[in-house]
């Protein structure tokens, strides 16, 4: 039987080498806003490089999905600069993923059915996967968190018209504004790409910590980024969360400001992660690891900020992200015009890849999935009962054991290889604090929930 009770569904490649080696085949569509493109997936032989037998991978062809964010650069740096061919991985193809419920529907499928093997998730997807709490018919299907993609890189936008009224980071007069506009009939809208996962935590932890109630004080709905993108041109929506570039735009089109950056809201929190089908790692394990192997290298490679500007033009091009290259080149390097008269200028807030301040960034804790699972019971997504039996999925699904492994075999220093699969305590700043030894004082904290504790 579950650990979760089920509920109803939400509606919710690659190869590859460098760029110099070939060309490439890429299949799928625009993920994020704005914009529906549709691109063509191109494939490249790529000759491994220096390979050692004993860990060469038993097949070098895996399909991923990716979303045009910020957390897919290091799939799509592996590929480019080569770094999976170089582990022998030399027939991965990445695949646009047209939205989140997209990618959950093709991992139902898999890579033999025209679907994808794996790919970037928003967490708790693979858990939620695992125990088929948002797959047809409920079904289960095994999924292996293998590594985290990237640390910040999201931001709350809200729309021009609230820009002075305290609609900010502490929402000085946000509670009264949103009461206000409750009592007129004229509910505040927000908006993120999938329920009950980052993007929507993130959105519901700041509105909480203001005193702002997401599910009974706003309408809080999961909407297309291109449709909200377009909702806040016409004024229909007043605020958005989702990942960069999407909210740097809102600014530099002149629709809307940043609100907040979730580095401000949890400074080098975790964001999204490489997941795949437990079946496919099971029956390929060096493979998994080679393919780790190429991230990990691709994560080092982004986190030196000389290679910034390549990366956000490699990113910024037709097959990927398709947009201008402008977008993405500041937020690269720390520096956020928020649109409000503030700016931030600070790589310790940029996107990060390989390290923060925290320590590894690449390495997925343990005690971060507990945090996913806990916020979910915090709004009711799922039963407090949950937590009792939250270890026991978290190491099922959560394969650090793999990490360690490739990170061995790329001669990782041995002090950047995390001994202990929790994090510690983390800070909020709204002062509270997660401490993943007592997940259920962390609730009791929260004035905000769902849940009663």
């Amino acid at each position: 039987m579950s650990e979760f009770t089920n509920q109803s569904r939400r509606k919710f490649l690659l190869t590859a080498g460098a760029s110099a080696l070939g060309s490439i085949f890429l299949k799928g569509c625009l993920g994020n806003p704005p914009g529906t493109t549709v691109s063509t997936m191109q494939v490249q032989q790529v000759t491994a490089t220096n390979v050692n037998p004993e860990q060469a991978p038993e097949t070098p062809r895996i399909k991923l999905g990716y979303i045009p964010i910020v957390e897919s650069a290091p799939l799509i740096i592996a590929l480019e600069k080569g770094f999976f061919a170089k582990h022998g991985m030399t027939g991965v193809e990445l695949s646009k993923q047209a939205s989140w419920g997209s990618a959950r529907d093709n991992i139902e499928i898999g890579s033999a059915g025209g679907g994808i093997d794996g790919g970037q998730w928003q967490m708790p997807m693979p858990h939620l996967i695992t125990e088929g709490i948002i797959t047809k018919g409920n079904v289960k299907i095994p999924m292996y968190v293998l590594m985290q993609l990237n640390t910040h890189g999201n931001g709350i936008a809200v729309a021009s018209k609230w820009q002075g009224q305290g609609i900010d980071l502490k929402l000085a007069q946000g509670q009264a504004i949103i009461s206000q506009l409750k009592s007129s009939n004229n509910i505040f809208k927000a908006a993120h790409t999938f329920p009950q996962v980052n993007q929507d935590f993130w959105i519901r932890y700041w509105l909480a910590a203001g005193g702002i109630n997401p599910d009974t004080d706003i309408n809080l709905m999961p909407v297309p980024s291109a449709q909200t993108v377009a909702n806040m041109k016409t004024g229909t929506m007043d605020a958005f969360s989702t990942g960069d570039p999407w909210p740097y735009r809102i600014v530099k089109d002149k629709i809307g400001y940043m609100a907040a950056l979730t580095a401000e809201i949890w400074k080098n929190h975790p964001e999204e992660y490489l997941a795949i089908r437990a079946d496919w790692v099971d029956k390929n394990p060096k493979a998994t690891k080679a393919l780790m192997k190429g991230v990990m290298e691709a994560q080092q490679w982004l986190d030196n900020f000389d290679n910034r500007q390549e990366a956000a033009n490699i990113l910024a091009g037709r097959n990927y992200f398709n947009l201008p290259v402008e977008i993405l080149t500041e937020p690269f390097q720390g520096k956020y015009n928020m649109g409000d008269g503030r700016t931030i200028d600070d790589r310790s807030m940029a996107a990060l890849y390989w390290k923060d301040e925290k320590g590894s960034v690449s390495y997925p804790y343990k005690s971060h999935d507990l945090w996913f699972l806990t916020e979910s019971v915090r709004w009711g997504f799922l039963p407090p009962e949950t937590l009792t039996n939250a270890n026991a999925l978290i190491d099922r699904v959560n394969r650090e054991d793999l990490w360690k492994e490739a990170a061995k075999e790329l001669g990782i220093p041995t002090a950047d290889i995390p001994t202990n699969t929790s994090r510690g305590v983390e800070q909020f700043f709204d002062g509270i604090q997660f401490d993943p030894a007592n997940p259920t004082a962390y609730l009791q904290s929260l004035k905000v929930k769902r849940v009663n504790v």
